[in-house]
């Protein structure tokens, strides 16, 4: 049985109490966080820091937290996240210099290293770095907004991914972002991914347990 992971989007969450919604979505059944940085520079957008990530460490929250760092440059940033108490730290490819530098970083941080593959960026540039590589974030939407419908091409994108991560034969998470949705999951997971970020589609929502069982019913059907 595949260890479907559930990742709420904390970019769709009230950033007027988000430390209580952290709380309750992880109480509602959620397996870790997903933390969106973005810079207006990378990405035409701008989120939240190192500061906000602290702050949710110490109002409580102990889950794992993925930082996904939307970012150009991202080295010193790696360093801010890691010390603020991120788990996971993910890269894009086009913001670093040197990835497999980047990605050494994070690690030497003790910290989780990830890479985010664009809807345009090639599936080529993830075996040179794969032995670095504790999660790879396929992005079904184009980074920098929320809300947006899933691309199905990326399905091909993650069917690829998932071979390159089977052929390496260690723990590797492949997550997919962008698009999530409970009427979705089940062909996204037999695609080849097991770990699902959300946003809108969790958030909205009065009653974020029973949108996550729905989700979760979802990928035990995608099993059959």
């Amino acid at each position: 049985m595949i260890n479907y992971l559930i990742s709420p989007s904390l970019l769709s969450a009230d950033f007027a109490r988000l430390g209580e919604e952290a709380v309750n979505v992880l109480e509602a059944g959620a397996d870790m966080l997903h933390f969106d940085v973005m810079d207006n520079h990378f990405v035409p957008n701008l989120t939240i820091g190192p500061m906000v990530c602290s702050a949710l460490r110490k109002f409580g929250i102990t889950a794992p937290i993925d930082v996904h760092l939307m970012t150009e440059p991202v080295d010193r940033l790696i360093k801010d996240f890691a010390e603020a108490g991120a788990t996971y730290i993910t890269i894009h490819p086009e913001a670093s210099e040197h990835v497999g530098k980047s990605l050494d970083l994070i690690r030497e941080y003790n910290c989780k290293a990830g890479l985010a593959i664009n809807p345009d960026t090639p599936l080529h540039l993830i075996p040179p770095v794969l032995g670095k590589l504790d999660m790879i974030l396929i992005m079904a939407v184009k980074p920098g907004f929320g809300g947006q419908q899933f691309i199905s091409s990326t399905l091909d994108k993650i069917r690829q991914t998932r071979k390159l991560i089977d052929f390496q034969k260690r723990e590797i998470l492949l997550s997919v972002d962008g698009g999530i949705k409970e009427d979705n999951m089940a062909e996204i997971a037999k695609a080849g991914a097991d770990t699902f970020v959300a946003g809108s589609a969790i958030f909205s929502q009065d009653d974020y347990g029973k949108i996550i069982r729905k989700m979760r019913a979802q990928l035990k059907n995608s099993e059959n």
